[in-house]
């Protein structure tokens, strides 16, 4: 009977996660209830999203930073060198966020790229957006993180393989011999069906999952996204930046610029939005 004993944390660990996956969806749907009864939702066509505002609630703080490192990239005001490398070319930033990538490169005009990212990202202008997102009620609070739906959508589909695992390691080891195997499997067949359920009506319910917009948030992206379908100028360029992250940057010098700051990250084991 060892299969009971690992059938057990299976149940728990499904049962748990997709506990929180309710609870979190439960408190998003309060949250933006209680945002668009006390009128605290935007009217995409009246009041839309800023380019910094897009970033943050696509990617969270780092996304600004990427945002305003390429618009500035491609206004010749800021190299951003193959080998990763960032100078600046023009050192009057236009606005608060990219005042705080100039101070970040330091006075010698010139900083790796990575490190400039992540000063900029934690720097009081992204602070500041991330403050006004949350009072308009569009952006998760601070004191909300790792509860999210996203975060309870990764650890349903992490206890999913988790009970997987488990319902393997059952099967390897000996059962008695009035206990057929299939029944085994079909024991903990139950917890990953739960867990696999969870994660389809997530998908239809709640679905896109976001780790920093609120569902008013969510709805003000999507029409971004809509209204800025077949558009080609340098502001849609941007905004398709803003939305899906570096991997929507065409140049292939600025690209490579990214993907060796995206090298040097994954080897530092720094985490990515």
């Amino acid at each position: 009977m060892f299969w009971v004993l690992l059938l057990l944390p299976a149940w728990a660990v499904a049962g748990v996660a997709c506990t929180r996956l309710c609870l979190a969806a439960v408190r998003a749907a309060a949250a933006d209830h209680t945002g668009t009864a006390d009128g605290g939702g935007r009217d995409p066509a009246s009041v839309p999203l800023t380019l910094y505002e897009t970033a943050f609630l696509s990617g969270g703080p780092r996304r600004v930073a990427d945002v305003t490192l390429v618009s500035m990239a491609r206004q010749r005001r800021l190299l951003l060198a193959r080998t990763g490398w960032a100078t600046v070319v023009d050192p009057h930033g236009r606005d608060d966020m990219e005042r705080s990538v100039i101070g970040a490169i330091g006075p010698e005009g010139q900083s790796p790229l990575a490190p400039v990212r992540a000063a900029a990202a934690t720097a009081d202008p992204v602070r500041g957006l991330a403050d006004r997102l949350v009072r308009a009620g569009l952006a998760v609070p601070d004191a909300h993180a790792g509860t999210t739906v996203a975060d309870a959508v990764r650890q349903v589909r992490l206890a999913a393989l988790a009970v997987a695992g488990l319902g393997a390691a059952a099967l390897m080891l000996p059962v008695p011999p009035d206990t057929p195997r299939h029944l085994v499997a079909l024991w903990f067949a139950l917890p990953l069906v739960l867990a696999l359920s969870c994660l389809a009506m997530a998908r239809f319910e709640v679905h896109p999952y976001s780790r920093w917009a609120s569902p008013a948030g969510q709805r003000l992206l999507g029409a971004l996204s809509r209204g800025a379908d077949g558009a080609g100028d340098d502001r849609a360029y941007l905004t398709s930046v803003a939305v899906r992250g570096v991997r929507a940057i065409g140049e292939p010098d600025l690209r490579a610029a990214f993907a060796h700051r995206e090298h040097g990250r994954r080897a530092g084991g720094e985490r990515e939005y």
